[in-house]
């Protein structure tokens, strides 16, 4: 099967997880993780580049995120998301190569660090502008876009004026259709994010508003130490959440990683340059 074909999944918890599927099923499986606040339709480039590669490429949608299901409970803690990941990842019959831009990376990352037999997971990992240590000012920059404008847009034009005052790097697109699959229209017409409110609620996903459950420093640090399968690091030259330094020291404790720095690209990667970013991707799973 080479077309595109919805695909469900059940996280750890029997939520409703919705992905994009594309390549031939006997291919080898790639599971793409976006960050938070986006869907699985940030990948749609990546998706396609690998199908015609011959590998079966899945795009999925995160709890609480474009068509999957909102956690009852509002558990939107890294634990959670971690859990999703090695459930979804489990339902293959071999171990994808899990592919996670920021948000999706930190799952993936806890999930394959965190579990008992690593190879089981994954066999390989690709962490997209995102380690185990990231910047308290380009942390700030994310909270402040998602938390900037939650009863919504008047037209998808405004939304679009916002995404580009925030990533000015990249051109203001003339065609707005693919912003509309980050957003959905609400009764009153007005455009909102396409992800549950309570996301974002505490610092980030925690269902505790008094404690955080999503950036934990020592956590993340053990799980890079403890990481075992080939690992690829991408990161944005023009980052503000993964630092040069902090790229170096992740690679530090991860003798096996490897690097791969994008000119012209900032936290968004594979939206920023996907052509780039496509090429490392392809080239680190053809050699593993």
């Amino acid at each position: 099967m080479l077309g595109r074909c919805g695909s469900n999944f059940e996280g750890s918890d029997g939520l409703a997880l919705v992905g994009d599927a594309e390549g031939p099923e006997g291919g080898p499986p790639v599971l793409l993780l976006h960050g938070g606040g986006q869907t699985r339709h940030s990948w749609s480039g990546t998706l396609t580049t690998l199908a015609n590669q011959g590998r079966h490429a899945i795009s999925l949608d995160l709890r609480g995120h474009g068509d999957s299901q909102w956690a009852p409970d509002g558990n939107y803690s890294l634990e959670a998301f971690a859990a999703d990941v090695a459930a979804v990842a489990a339902s293959f019959d071999r171990p994808p190569a899990l592919v996670g831009a920021s948000l999706g990376g930190l799952a993936s990352l806890v999930a394959i660090a965190e579990s008992d037999d690593q190879a089981a997971v994954a066999s390989s990992l690709t962490l997209v502008d995102v380690a185990h240590r990231l910047e308290e000012g380009g942390r700030d920059r994310i909270g402040a876009f998602m938390t900037g404008n939650l009863d919504g847009f008047a037209s998808l034009e405004d939304a679009a004026d916002v995404v580009a005052a925030y990533n000015p790097t990249r051109p203001r697109p003339r065609d707005l259709s693919g912003l509309r699959k980050n957003l959905r229209q609400r009764d009153d017409g007005r455009w909102v994010w396409h992800w549950d409110p309570a996301f974002i609620r505490g610092s980030f996903g925690s269902p505790d508003e008094t404690r955080t459950t999503m950036v934990e420093p020592g956590r993340l640090r053990s799980a890079a130490e403890a990481l075992q399968v080939p690992t690829l690091l991408v990161r944005g030259r023009s980052s503000d959440l993964l630092s040069a330094e902090g790229a170096q020291e992740f690679l530090s404790i991860v003798p096996q990683a490897e690097f791969a720095d994008v000119a012209g690209a900032g936290h968004m990667v594979a939206g920023d340059r996907n052509e780039i970013f496509n090429r490392a991707i392809l080239d680190f799973l053809a050699r593993h």
